[in-house]
């Protein structure tokens, strides 16, 4: 994991990444290939799905709209920092059939669906299971 997913997950984690369930439900945190948009970067990402297939995503301040509602995300801690600093503005978009938003839960220093689109189900690893190493011992917390 990257700084993006900070306080969640932490640079130096060792996550166990279940390949096998093909069900993705927001609030999940994936692994995935980089998507076509974000080429350059990193081979595989690790984000949170924030908006599935055919919902409409949008934003105003810190507040992510999903058809309309506020959306609660009990998943987040509290943020400090450059993690705490306000969201990128999301412009109402529909993701496509077969498609996922995603973000890093260090909102503001995350490169995510706000800036490539959204992640194809293909491009999609697993989803993260366990970490199980932080800070050079193991460590297990389940997700």
């Amino acid at each position: 994991p990257t700084p993006s997913m900070t306080p969640t997950l932490q640079p130096g984690d060792r996550i166990l990444v279940d390949k096998l369930s093909s069900t993705v439900h927001r609030g999940d945190i994936v692994v995935f290939k980089n998507p076509p948009a974000d080429q350059g970067g990193p081979p595989t990402l690790v984000k949170r799905v924030i908006a599935l297939p055919g919902e409409r995503i949008t934003s105003k301040g810190a507040v992510i709209y999903i058809d309309g509602k506020p959306l609660a995300e009990p998943w987040l801690p509290a943020l400090t920092g450059d993690c705490a600093e306000p969201s990128e503005h999301i412009p109402p978009t529909t993701v496509a059939p077969g498609h996922y938003f995603v973000m890093g839960d260090c909102r503001g220093d995350s490169d995510d669906s706000r800036y490539w689109g959204t992640v194809p189900v293909g491009n999609i690893v697993g989803k993260v299971d366990v970490i199980m190493w932080r800070h050079g011992r193991p460590y297990f917390h389940w997700f």
